[in-house]
């Protein structure tokens, strides 16, 4: 019979030391017959569950001490003994589940990889190289950072729920898109065998339950305005401030275009003789051409703006390429700020009473012309470059109705500029032609 080990104490296990001399020296802690402390020379230790498995020896490392206590390498040899008399040889059953991981994890895809490659099958669906980029974009500035790392077959709802929240209210229609990008990521997934079972970021019967309808926040969401009263005061406190984004904040004001086409503006897109700037349908949000009548302000802003001999853009961030969406944001809000400090009221939305942002802007120039104007909604419809009815666009396709608009562009300007007083209507110069 067997000799068996003495049972060996927490401390004596702690007292034990290499001899000195040799290799690797093993100590039997008994409590679990083949359990031992394996001392290396330079004093590493480590536990070591020596046991017969079939007519194969086998040697099986339990971790090292003291991270692992006595007690639990007693528990851990007690469990593989057991396995072995129940006729499971632990070393094969490490190595078909390593085997099954590392198979599981080949087929695995994550979605910041799903992204990639329903990127490169799909984007040749776009012929507008504005919107590829619009879906990269959003994909990876608001789904990445929460489903990057996530196996696209491991996503549910909530992990969708997660990237959505922060923006539903703040950015409703961009959270929108982002949604159904993500449910046209995971789909393609699930086509390609990355992933089974429902689609966690389907809308209908599934993401409705749970938020808001994007139509029912649609009011919650609109971009604050600059009250029009507010307007002169306004851009005489913006005309004090310093950098690119002041001109660009006057010149989006004066031409009623979103942040966007100002912050692109080139040089060669405007033409002073004509006193028009023709922004290309690639950088349109309806993806056609929109030509602005530049108003004498308008002009005049742009012959002082400072000019880049390595730069095509109108207005350039300092250290170059376009000003960012930030930058004219930042600068909104410091005016604001420093409105509210000198007088308690700030430049806020009448309705919300949200400070103003640069997309507002163009609300204002809509509320002008409906409450101080007699210029026909068509015509500031076309000014704002929305979709107007076919009939009305088929009327005025010609030029856009740019010569007919430019008494309007004008107007606004001369009102900005303080030229026009409080409450004048201004007739539409050539209603009837």
């Amino acid at each position: 019979m067997p000799r068996r080990a003495k049972e060996l104490t927490a401390l004596e296990v702690k007292r034990l030391k290499h001899p000195g001399h040799g290799r690797n020296h093993t100590v039997a802690v008994g409590g679990v017959s083949g359990l031992l402390l394996q001392i290396t020379p330079n004093a590493g230790r480590s536990w070591v569950l020596r046991v017969t498995v079939g007519n194969k020896r086998r040697e099986f490392g339990l971790g090292s001490y003291p991270e692992i206590a006595l007690s639990t390498a007693r528990d851990r040899a007690r469990d593989l003994k057991e396995k072995v008399r129940e006729g499971i040889d632990p070393m094969e059953e490490r190595k078909a589940k390593r085997s099954a991981l590392i198979a599981e994890q080949r087929r695995g895809l994550t979605f910041e990889a799903a992204i990639a490659k329903f990127l490169s099958a799909k984007l040749d669906q776009f012929s507008n190289p504005k919107h590829r980029q619009q879906w990269t974009n959003t994909l990876r500035t608001y789904a990445q950072p929460e489903l990057g790392d996530m196996l696209v077959q491991d996503i549910t709802v909530r992990d969708v729920l997660r990237a959505l929240n922060p923006i539903w209210h703040t950015k409703t229609e961009t959270a929108s898109r982002v949604r159904g990008r993500i449910e046209a990521v995971l789909s393609w997934a699930t086509v390609a065998g990355h992933r089974e079972g429902d689609n966690p970021a389907r809308w209908s019967g599934n993401l409705s339950e749970l938020l808001p309808a994007p139509s029912k926040i649609a009011k919650e969401t609109n971009h604050p305005a600059l009250q029009i009263d507010d307007v002169a005061r306004w851009l005489a406190a913006l005309r004090e401030m310093k950098g690119m984004a002041r001109y660009a904040l006057e010149f989006a004001l004066l031409t009623a275009v979103r942040s966007q086409e100002v912050r692109g503006a080139r040089w060669e897109e405007i033409s002073f003789e004509t006193a028009t700037w023709v922004i290309p349908a690639e950088r349109m949000k309806m993806d056609k051409e929109h030509r602005v009548p530049l108003s004498s302000g308008a002009l005049q802003l742009l012959e002082h703006v400072p000019r880049f001999e390595d730069s095509a853009l109108v207005f350039t961030a300092p250290r170059g390429g376009q000003l960012s969406d930030m930058t004219l944001s930042a600068a909104m809000k410091r005016l604001h700020r420093a409105e509210q400090e000198a007088s308690g009221a700030g430049f806020v939305d009448q309705a919300s009473g949200r400070p103003a942002v640069p997309h507002g802007l163009r609300s204002t120039f809509r509320d002008w012309i409906a409450e101080r104007t007699h210029f026909p909604g068509d015509v500031a419809e076309m000014a704002l470059a929305h979709k107007v009815a076919s009939e009305v666009e088929g009327a005025y396709r010609r030029q856009q109705m740019v010569e007919k608009r430019r008494p309007l562009m004008q107007a606004w300007s001369d009102f900005v500029n303080g030229q026009q007083s409080d409450g004048v209507v201004i007739p539409f110069a050539g209603a009837e032609a």
